[in-house]
């Protein structure tokens, strides 16, 4: 039997959290299979890790049937993996009644249907080694549901809720499910048009984080039981703001 090579398989590799895991998760991984949409971006990102790091580039859209059975056999072709990063996503801005309904079923697709198909495609086999590590980049507008984001923040909230209980399952079997939940990050997923009505110049700068803060937040807090993990004690208050105005709505 072949030596197992410490294989992570990333999506959304192409740009910002993506390609931070991908730089990160390096020294720890023998091969990162990254599925990204526009494999052409990897080209910088491949020459950077080389020596490092073998990387192998899965060209899928997520957001299609096709798309997931493709990194689906990719797990099974080039895996088993050890880390399951489940990165890709997208936003939207503006009134629920008002936005084109395809761009939000988009995200339910994205953030929740690709994200179970392919945690249940990977489980089996890090049951089967006794050990394994999933990260589902959810988000810090999963305590904060408000106008604008009605879609986002709802299915971030189905990661939160989700990972908390399929770590709950998966207790005592070595594997760790992380549910990873930044606030505002310099990258270009919060670049939106100004035509979207969203202004990024509201949010104060000591509120940003970059990616590779982030990144190191996460993969520090693998393993330690730890299932919602906010980086930035700024966002963490936040995040607490938001738990307790649902639980005063409770009363």
């Amino acid at each position: 039997m072949p030596e197992h090579k410490i294989t992570a398989l990333v999506t959304g590799a192409s740009s910002g959290l993506g390609t931070e895991f991908c730089r990160q998760l390096a020294p720890r991984c023998d091969v990162i299979i990254a599925v990204v949409r526009r494999g052409k971006r990897l080209a910088a990102l491949a020459e950077e890790l080389a020596g490092c790091v073998e990387l192998r580039v899965v060209a899928a859209d997520l957001g299609s049937i096709e798309g997931v059975a493709r990194a689906m056999e990719a797990i099974r072709q080039q895996g088993p993996v050890d880390y399951l990063v489940n990165n890709a996503g997208y936003g939207t801005f503006g009134q629920f009644a008002d936005l084109p309904i395809d761009g939000q079923r988009g995200m339910v697709d994205l953030h929740v249907n690709a994200t179970i198909t392919l945690c249940r495609a990977a489980i089996p086999f890090m049951r089967e080694r006794g050990v394994g590590y999933i990260i589902n980049v959810s988000s810090i507008g999963a305590f904060l549901p408000g106008k604008g984001v009605a879609v986002y923040c709802a299915t971030k909230a189905f990661l939160n809720y989700y990972s908390q209980a399929l770590q709950a399952e998966l207790a005592d079997t070595g594997i760790a499910v992380q549910a990873l939940c930044p606030g505002y990050t310099r990258t270009e997923f919060h670049v939106l048009p100004v035509e979207a009505g969203f202004d990024n110049g509201r949010i104060p700068d000591e509120m940003g984080m970059n990616a590779d803060e982030v990144v190191a937040a996460s993969l520090a807090a693998l393993g330690s039981g730890q299932v919602l993990v906010v980086p930035g004690e700024s966002n963490q208050a936040l995040a607490r703001m938001g738990l307790q105005q649902q639980l005063d709505a409770l009363q």
